[in-house]
């Protein structure tokens, strides 16, 4: 169950920039302990952009981004990541030539060796394919595998938050059904706190408690993954009038 006192991630006005192009316009959002929050919008709408704000790959330029009641917005991206936030990026960017095994053990660099068996249990638990797979090149995976192994490699960092950038990006109907149903069960049974950026709005929105929809760097709406799946304006642009 979430905790609605103090958010976990709070970020208040923040604004982004491209060179000389602005890219995020006062975005505020909050995400609570043990949340699933979504941010749906077209490619191109800036939620990416804002999940590197997040982790200190592209700055915020005016506003603040505070996790578990540190201001992190000027720290650097290793010093955000050891305060407990791991991100599997879009287009997932395993390390093609190492194997399944070693991607994983870069997910725990900076956790204590002594939890590196427990997590990788988990994770193989999670993702039964990975454990069968461990000794395979990672390049050399299908699509979804390539993202369970993304997945699983950041949650062996043991995150107080994982971001999510475009899980299903790619993927067959099915193989992305499992991803989500994947986040739901760690949702549910460890407390897992995520804040997902997808295109996918009918799964991502039934997934979440909250969601935000993101338009050129703004924030238009937010509410219940529920209010925003049954908003008029959410179905005409990101439903396609019914399920996917």
């Amino acid at each position: 169950m979430a905790n609605m006192s103090n958010p976990l991630l709070a970020v208040r006005g923040v604004e982004t920039f491209y060179g000389r192009n602005q890219a995020l316009f006062g975005i505020d959002i909050d995400i609570h302990q043990g949340e699933i929050v979504t941010m749906i919008g077209a490619n191109g709408a800036g939620k990416s952009t804002l999940m590197m704000a997040i982790c200190g790959v592209n700055r915020a330029v005016r506003g603040s981004v505070t996790f578990d009641g540190k201001a992190i917005h000027e720290m650097p991206t290793h010093e955000i990541i050891r305060l407990g936030i791991s991100q599997s990026p879009e287009g997932r960017r395993i390390f093609p030539r190492m194997t399944v095994y070693e991607n994983l053990q870069m997910g725990a660099v900076n956790s204590e060796p002594r939890y590196f068996a427990e997590d990788l249990a988990r994770i193989y638990a999670l993702f039964p394919i990975l454990e069968k797979r461990h000794v395979q090149r990672a390049g050399t995976l299908s699509g979804g595998e390539q993202q369970m192994l993304a997945i699983g490699r950041a949650l062996m960092a043991r995150p107080k938050l994982l971001l999510l950038d475009e899980p299903s990006l790619g993927l067959a109907p099915l193989v992305a059904k499992q991803i989500f149903d994947t986040l739901r069960e760690l949702n549910k049974t460890a407390g897992l706190t995520v804040f997902l950026v997808e295109q996918n709005a009918y799964h991502a929105l039934r997934l979440a408690s909250r969601g935000y929809v993101m338009v050129n760097g703004r924030i238009t709406l937010s509410g219940t993954g529920a209010e925003l799946l049954n908003h008029p304006e959410v179905g005409a642009a990101y439903l396609g009038g019914g399920s996917h």
